[in-house]
């Protein structure tokens, strides 16, 4: 007899982020799981905590041109610039065998200017099968819109506030990492009506060959994940967590079930696996299935105990 859904090695790995309850904590980050769907052979979907899209606009980008991704110590610097086939394409070609899925499917919503946001998530409303928005603040490697938003506290929060309002579904807000203050960031995203956020995006970075002195990327810079900014991302996980009451769901450089441990003793309710997935594409199955044996071996009843769970030693 199997295991209830949810339980693994008799851990409870279920988390509830703003309403929605998913199997175990371990996501597919956006930009690196496709449209879900192209997995499916890969991966069990019905085993992984869930997914977020890749990024979803008002009509369909190109993305920038080649090379736009490059590996780097300790992971890899990419400027995709948010290729994707837009909103009604998704609707009509990736939407509906996705119904198929068991787990939680997000989508990542982004646009150049507030109307693409909100025409977005309009459109989006009239389906079925979407548990969540992620609305993207937070891409560094387009010339307009997205990290625009994500950098200053005013545009947050009036974009939060217009999505909140036409939103339909729980409202993820993806925020940045080049910023002066993500405490900031959060609180405002949190002020502004956001149900939960997640962090970080990538790091803006510059990779030049020195032969032919000229950047790696036709982009110039791009965004830089991987292992290499697991450390920076954790402390921001921890600050935003200092600072607001909403779950957060927290990535950056995880590889390892030890890698989400991490996340979650600093605040996250949750994490999302990225770059990992180029190497391994069962990356998130297998994290999560480890995370589980994990818990087991240290007696973890609940994973959702291990949220917030570190000791400075102040108290």
């Amino acid at each position: 007899m199997s295991a209830p859904r949810g339980f693994q090695h008799g851990v409870d790995m279920r988390v509830q982020i703003a309403g929605i309850e998913f199997p175990n904590p371990v996501l597919a980050a956006s930009g690196t799981f496709a449209y879900g769907i192209e997995f499916e052979e890969i991966v069990d979907l019905d085993r992984i905590g869930g997914f977020v899209t890749k990024g979803i606009s008002r009509e369909p980008l190109p993305g920038n041109p080649a090379p736009r991704l490059i590996e780097t110590a300790a992971g890899m610097v990419n400027a995709i610039g948010l290729q994707n086939i837009g909103v009604e394409a998704f609707i009509a070609e990736k939407l509906p065998p996705l119904a198929r899925c068991k787990c939680p499917v997000i989508v990542n919503v982004f646009g150049f200017q507030l109307q693409d946001y909100l025409a977005v998530i309009r459109r989006l409303n009239d389906t079925e099968g979407i548990a969540a928005y992620e609305l993207n603040v937070s891409c560094p490697n387009t010339h307009a819109g997205g990290i625009a938003f994500g950098v200053d506290k005013a545009s947050l929060a009036d974009l939060v506030a217009h999505a909140r309002h036409y939103s339909r579904r729980p409202l993820i807000v993806k925020l940045s990492p080049n910023v002066t203050s993500i405490a900031a960031m959060a609180r405002s995203a949190e002020s502004a009506g956001a149900d939960a956020i997640s962090l970080v995006n990538t790091f803006v970075s510059l990779s030049i060959d020195i032969e032919t002195r000229r950047p790696r990327l036709t982009n110039v810079t791009g965004g830089l994940s991987g292992p290499a900014i697991k450390p920076i991302a954790v402390r921001m996980v921890w600050e935003a967590a200092q600072a607001v009451k909403i779950p957060i769901i927290g990535m950056g450089g995880i590889a390892t079930a030890e890698d989400a441990v991490e996340f979650l003793l600093a605040g996250a309710a949750a994490v999302q696996i990225g770059t990992a997935s180029y190497a391994d594409p069962r990356a998130v199955e297998h994290i999560g299935s480890s995370l589980a044996q994990w818990c087991s071996r240290h007696h973890i009843a609940k994973v959702s105990d291990l949220t917030g769970g570190m000791q400075t030693g102040r108290e």
